[in-house]
């Protein structure tokens, strides 16, 4: 008897599993149908959300409240649907740099506005009550900076509240007085699961309330969330999950939310390769978010052991862009074997809608215990200086490029023009410069823009162009290139 109930609760549990497990892998098959597709990339601004409130705002499905106004004026909007009493808070966008689970948010949203999934969604939201509030950081988001316009950040706000948006987050936490709470935001994307060369595309944590790090149950609650999403992350992303650091941090939202009994769970968004604009990680935030209210609604988090969440990797921060393994470089007339690893930085534009790439050199020497997005292993490679040609060329263009006597592949990686565009950088493979332009002497050090040509055999093979390797047998069409740089 004792043996056909241990096997009826395992065949039970095991059950539970395979549903949810079934849920999430129809939530990241259907997911573009919920898409929010007028937001399609990272720098979003507050004004490209107010359609959308509105939207809301108008169906009898939702509720929406002005719950602030940023130092700038701009509206904070409380979104919330559901009739449970287990009231679930979500708060995105408090870095204005950080927008992946904004969009995420209003993905979610279109799918608890839609007609299917009528089961879930009667689960969800008869036991939850679910409340969004998207873009915390409005002022910051409009010029795609870390800090609110007074110049803090709102996550180091919670015992002063010195800022608008710092003191309506503490408002609606109290008044709702969550269960639980999901922190969203970015991480860079240098970030790596610990050991590895993965990236942490998704890094969780269950923020410590006091220096102890004691687990009580509202702690563990949160670490038992997290060890569901992590395990649905790995499907999709695996061992691409990081765990933050969990030292206490008195002046933090995240602590301090944790400590005035809501169980709240970190999640940062953070590399994925080829994924500039982080779309695939937006659909992670939605499948793993909406897996977790999903499990918070039926209960089943409690049956899991929060054992499993030391188990996730720390994260480290051990990654670069490109990482060029054992090149020759020769200084002073010696040759010496180096590692160079490469960030490519984001410039934006004036509007604080695009932006182009400025890279530099992060590191170099023996780079052995880190990583890349891209790696070359540059054995029997030397490095070549580039060369300024000597005439004006005022047309440049791809097919320029790609012909087979084209300067670029004879270690010209800089270019004189009479009509130096106003903008700071080219598309093309080669940096523009001013006609009277002195190329500085070649000197590989960290913070030096990445420009240079690589020999094999007596023959260059391979151009690194504003830190972007290129082939030079290949077409540049083919190839992974951003930008160069104008040099006025």
């Amino acid at each position: 008897m004792q043996k056909t109930l241990v096997l009826f609760i395992a065949g039970f549990f095991s059950l539970i599993s395979f549903s949810q497990e079934a849920i999430t892998t129809k939530l990241y098959e259907t997911y573009d149908s919920y898409k929010e597709t007028s937001l399609h990339k990272r720098r979003i601004k507050h004004e490209q959300l107010k359609p959308l409130i509105e939207r809301f705002n108008a169906n009898p499905k939702f509720e929406v409240h002005k719950v602030g106004k940023s130092i700038e004026g701009r509206d904070l909007n409380l979104i919330s649907t559901g009739s449970g009493d287990i009231n679930v808070f979500l708060w995105s966008q408090m870095h204005g740099n950080e927008p992946t689970a904004t969009q995420a948010i209003f993905d979610i949203l279109n799918f608890l506005d839609a007609s299917d999934f009528k089961t879930e969604k009667e689960a969800i939201l008869s036991k939850l009550k679910l409340h969004f509030l998207p873009m915390l950081n409005p002022d910051g988001a409009e010029v795609y900076q870390r800090r609110n316009m007074l110049g803090i950040d709102i996550n180091r706000d919670a015992l002063r509240l010195q800022s608008p948006e710092g003191r309506t987050l503490k408002r609606i936490r109290d008044s709702l007085n969550a269960n639980f709470g999901f922190n969203l935001h970015d991480q860079s994307t240098y970030y790596n699961a610990e050991l590895t060369s993965k990236p942490a595309t998704i890094s969780y944590l269950a923020p410590a309330f006091n220096y102890e790090k004691d687990i009580n149950e509202v702690r563990s609650d949160a670490m038992k969330i997290i060890v569901f999403m992590n395990n649905i992350i790995q499907k999709y992303a695996p061992g691409q999950v990081g765990r933050y650091n969990d030292d206490f941090e008195p002046r933090a939202f995240g602590d301090n939310i944790q400590k005035w009994g809501t169980s709240t769970i970190l999640i940062e968004s953070g590399g994925y390769a080829n994924d500039v604009e982080k779309q695939e990680i937006r659909k992670l935030n939605y499948v793993s978010i909406l897996s977790a209210i999903y499990t918070i609604a039926k209960g089943s988090y409690q049956d899991i052991s929060i054992a499993d969440y030391e188990k996730i990797p720390k994260n480290d921060r051990k990654l670069f862009d490109l990482k060029i393994e054992n090149v020759t470089y020769e200084l002073l007339g010696k040759d010496y074997i180096l590692d160079l690893g490469i960030h490519r930085q984001e410039v934006d534009d004036e509007n604080h809608e695009s932006f182009y790439y400025r890279s530099m050199i992060a590191d170099q020497g023996d780079l052995s215990t880190y990583y890349g997005y891209e790696t070359f292993d540059a054995t029997g490679y030397k490095i070549v200086p580039p060369k300024v040609y000597p005439k004006s060329m005022d047309t440049n263009s791809r097919a320029l490029w790609n012909d087979g006597n084209s300067p670029f592949k004879s270690g010209y990686g800089y270019f004189k023009t009479n009509f130096l565009p106003p903008f700071p950088y080219t598309e093309m493979p080669g940096h523009f410069v001013s006609k009277d332009y002195k190329l500085p002497e070649f000197n590989l050090r960290p913070g030096v823009n990445p420009t240079f040509f690589l020999e094999k055999q007596g023959k260059l093979t391979h151009a690194v162009i504003n830190g972007f390797l290129i082939d030079l047998s290949k077409p540049i069409e083919n190839q992974n290139f951003g930008n160069a740089l104008i040099y006025h």
